[in-house]
C-alpha cells in the first residue's frame, strides 16, 4: 500500500514576464509552470488547486473571510517497517506555547511541632485532646484608664 506526504503552497499571485508571454494569462501560466517545476524537482507530484476560506483580522477588532488559492502536491513515502511508528507530520509553524517542563519535585516537609506519641517513652497511656476541652482565653492589650 502506498503512503503519501502532502505539501500545500500558495499559488502565484501574479504572472512573470517572459519573452513569449504577451498577455496577462500567458504571464500567469509562466509563473505557475515555474512553481510546478520547482516542486517537481524536489519529488513532489501536482495533485490539484483549491480555493479555501480563511478567517483573518480586519482592523482592530473585526474579522473577515479571505479566500486563498492553493496548490496541493504529494510524494510517495516508503511504508514504515512492521513494529515501528510512522513519522508524525509537523506543523509548518510551531506552536507559540512554551515547551512542557518536567514537574518539580515536592520538597520534604518538616515534622509537626506538636510532640508525637513516640516522643514520650513513659510507657503510660497516651491521652488525646478532647473536643470538650476549653481553649485558652485570647490575650488582650491592657486597657489604660
Amino acid at each position: 500500500m502506498s503512503h503519501f506526504e502532502y505539501s500545500v503552497v500558495p499559488a502565484p499571485s501574479r504572472g512573470e514576464k517572459a519573452k513569449d508571454a504577451k498577455t496577462p494569462g500567458d504571464r500567469y501560466a509562466v509563473a505557475l509552470t515555474a512553481e510546478l517545476n520547482r516542486m517537481a524537482r524536489d519529488g513532489w507530484e501536482y495533485v490539484r488547486a483549491d480555493v479555501l476560506p480563511s478567517e483573518e483580522r480586519s482592523g482592530l477588532t473585526g474579522r473577515s473571510t479571505v479566500y486563498h488559492n492553493l496548490l496541493v502536491f504529494r510524494r510517495a513515502v516508503s511504508a514504515p517497517a512492521a513494529g515501528t511508528m510512522a513519522r508524525q507530520p509537523q506543523p509548518e509553524y510551531p506552536a507559540a506555547a512554551s515547551p512542557a517542563r518536567a514537574p518539580e519535585p515536592v520538597p520534604a516537609l518538616p515534622q509537626a511541632a506538636a510532640p508525637q506519641p513516640s516522643d514520650h517513652s513513659t510507657g503510660g497511656p497516651v491521652v488525646a485532646a478532647t473536643e470538650d476541652a476549653t481553649p485558652p482565653a485570647p490575650r488582650t492589650a491592657p486597657s489604660q484608664g
